[in-house]
């Protein structure tokens, strides 16, 4: 069964353009131009992936508006802001609502398929049985490359793919500091380096909303950032010293 994917872009010929590209890439398509049409449509039935535009005719933020209600109705489903706008504060905003990704209407089109792409395969992983050749274990933290998530001492951190891709390569190679072009790198996202540090503070208060002591990624200043399961170690002994 084709892919329901969901665009909301108030421009006729930018949205006409991307859901007739889209259209060809076999996927099934809906198309509307403000807040009030999308929410008639998921309502009724929730897309496979939402491709949203921020500012939408008369409403400066629909479409932040639109993510936030989107994401209460499902933590998994794939959201991507395409926009014009491309400044830091409106990147981090969509970060902060917990956006897949967001990409400028200046990307290509085979990125963009790309990315959707990779989103289908990691919702599509969620469901199959996890291999034990793809499972990394560093400490309390256990990474699931099959189904691209993450627990923190048995407990899943709702991550973003682009989160997911951080902590995986922090972890993978714990203690090794990463700058934030590696980061970038290993994230397969097209981001600037305040908006890494953004990821990470994001990141960061994901683990600690589940235990407030986490402390396990380490700020190298000037270098970068690193994964330190010393720390992790320790959290684990004064835990058991209180438990006794």
């Amino acid at each position: 069964m084709a892919k329901r994917i969901l665009i909301v872009e108030d421009e006729p010929l930018i949205r006409e353009n991307y859901a007739q590209a889209l259209r060809k890439y076999g996927y099934e398509v809906q198309a509307v131009a403000d807040r009030q049409a999308a929410e008639m449509i998921y309502n009724t039935r929730l897309p496979d992936l939402a491709l949203l535009d921020v500012s939408l005719k008369d409403d400066p933020e629909g479409g932040f508006e639109l993510c936030r209600s989107l994401r209460s109705l499902s933590s998994t489903l794939p959201i991507i802001f395409l926009t014009a706008l491309d400044s830091e504060l409106d990147k981090i905003s969509g970060i902060r609502l917990d956006a897949d990704d967001y990409l400028t209407k200046d990307v290509s089109l085979q990125y963009l398929m790309a990315r959707i792409a990779a989103l289908f395969r990691r919702n599509e992983a969620l469901s199959v049985p996890p291999a034990k050749e793809n499972i990394i274990n560093r400490g309390s933290l256990t990474i699931d490359l099959n189904r691209l998530n993450c627990q923190w001492k048995e407990q899943l951190i709702p991550l973003t793919l682009t989160e997911f891709w951080i902590v995986h390569a922090l972890a993978d190679r714990a203690g090794h500091v990463k700058d934030r072009d590696q980061l970038m790198t290993d994230a397969k996202a097209i981001v600037d380096e305040s908006t890494v540090t953004s990821h990470i503070k994001r990141i960061r208060k994901k683990f600690q909303y589940l235990d407030d002591s986490f402390d396990a990624i380490d700020t190298v200043y000037g270098m970068g950032y690193r994964w330190d399961l010393d720390k992790d170690r320790v959290q684990d002994k004064e835990q058991d010293v209180q438990s006794k």
